[in-house]
């Protein structure tokens, strides 16, 4: 594992953050037991920043049962971030914070966000709250040790919240598709040169730049040289920039976290040959002409007011262009359709709530109308219709 030095406090932080929001489910909860020999595995191999959210359900009581078990807390970090949407009165940050300190069985937290704040005014409304004095009455008790904040938004709104507090690290999404989309390369270098420590969040967009690729650009890659998978491809033109510090995944194998591992042990800033930098180039002419919908299925859209799997729906969508018809309408079908409460596109009433909180800005309501378009045809209403009336029981 390799490590880079948050310069703010000289943290030494590996590469690789474990990202806390995708950990497998048992039934309507997340499996402890395989989630923990998954965090086990990782902080063994060197592992030591770990990332979750008050909103992420059930994560930071995984994530602290965990530290419990094998009495860790002073071998990892823990960053965490308070729900700054849901904050109506200045009472509200210590009822969610004190919240998350007893989920995460721990009395401080080191790395601290303020959860998707996307612009400067969000963040002067927490401050008419009484904000910057309580996070200096927290820092001062030792209980947050550096204050950040995640964002999803363009360059200019992201430059401009980095000028409105001496932020001590921040975390955006970056991957070789959004190089210059949400806060992009340009924000990430502005916030570099002011000592900011950057964190990276959806580096595979969701996983399908790791297993959704169409064989196009799977082709692209395997003739750029070098034989590896699409999500070392993936992490490591992140991993070439020196601006970044943590790099996260949200790994739910053991595999992967022994890949991805690897791969942090190996990329390094510039590494990557000019013919390498190629091939991504490439890989993007494919992608831009088969992607439709630019969900990374994050679930911030969750739960839609009338049931509707909306990451669900745009992936068995995108799947209908970059794979064959037939699977994207197969996944559409058994993920959507085929259960006693569906979540299939047509549910849709368009009330806009999923709009408001998307980190995309997709314009939701009008793909789930494409998506019914071209998944809800006469064929999917006769099987659907069989399948209603066997289910029944």
């Amino acid at each position: 594992m390799q490590y880079r030095t948050n310069e703010k406090n000289g943290d030494s932080l590996s590469v690789l953050g474990f990202g806390c929001m995708r950990f497998t489910k048992k039934g309507n909860s997340i499996d402890q037991e395989k989630a923990e020999s998954e965090m086990k595995r990782a902080m063994d191999l060197g592992v030591n920043y770990f990332d979750t959210a008050y909103t992420y359900a059930g994560s930071e009581e995984c994530l602290g049962k965990f530290i419990e078990r094998y009495d860790c807390r002073d071998k990892i970090k823990i960053a965490t971030k308070l729900p700054q949407y849901y904050v109506k009165r200045s009472e509200d940050f210590d009822t969610y914070f004190n919240e998350e300190l007893k989920r995460l069985k721990t009395d401080y937290v080191d790395y601290y966000l303020l959860h998707m704040l996307n612009d400067a005014s969000s963040f002067e409304r927490l401050c008419e709250l009484g904000l910057k004095e309580w996070i200096k009455s927290k820092k001062d008790a030792g209980q947050i040790r550096n204050i950040g904040f995640s964002f999803h938004g363009g360059t200019a709104k992201f430059i401009e919240l980095i000028d409105a507090y001496d932020w001590e690290f921040a975390q955006v999404q970056f991957n070789y598709v959004d190089e210059h989309s949400q806060a992009g390369i340009e924000g990430i270098r502005y916030a570099n040169k002011k000592g900011i420590p950057i964190i990276i969040m959806e580096p595979l967009r969701g996983g399908r730049l790791a297993n959704n690729l169409p064989a196009e650009a799977l082709k692209q890659f395997d003739s750029g040289g070098p034989r590896r998978t699409p999500a070392d491809w993936g992490l490591r033109w992140i991993w070439n920039h020196p601006e970044i510090n943590v790099v996260l995944s949200g790994m739910n194998d053991v595999s992967q976290i022994e890949e991805n591992v690897r791969i942090a042990s190996e990329a390094t800033p510039g590494s990557l040959s000019a013919g390498e930098l190629a091939v991504y180039a490439r890989v993007l002419e494919v992608l831009n002409k088969s992607i439709r919908v630019g969900c990374t299925g994050c679930g911030y859209c969750q739960p839609c007011p009338q049931g509707v799997d909306i990451p669900g729906c745009f992936s068995a969508y995108n799947h209908t262009y970059t794979d064959r018809y037939s699977v994207g309408f197969r996944e559409y079908f058994m993920c959507t359709t085929l259960r006693r409460n569906r979540t299939n596109a047509g549910r849709c009433i368009e009330c806009g709530k999923c709009e408001n909180v998307c980190p995309q800005s997709i314009p939701i309501r009008a793909e789930l109308k494409n998506v019914k378009k071209r998944l809800e045809n006469p064929v999917f209403k006769v099987v659907a219709w069989f399948a209603g009336k066997s289910m029944k029981y």
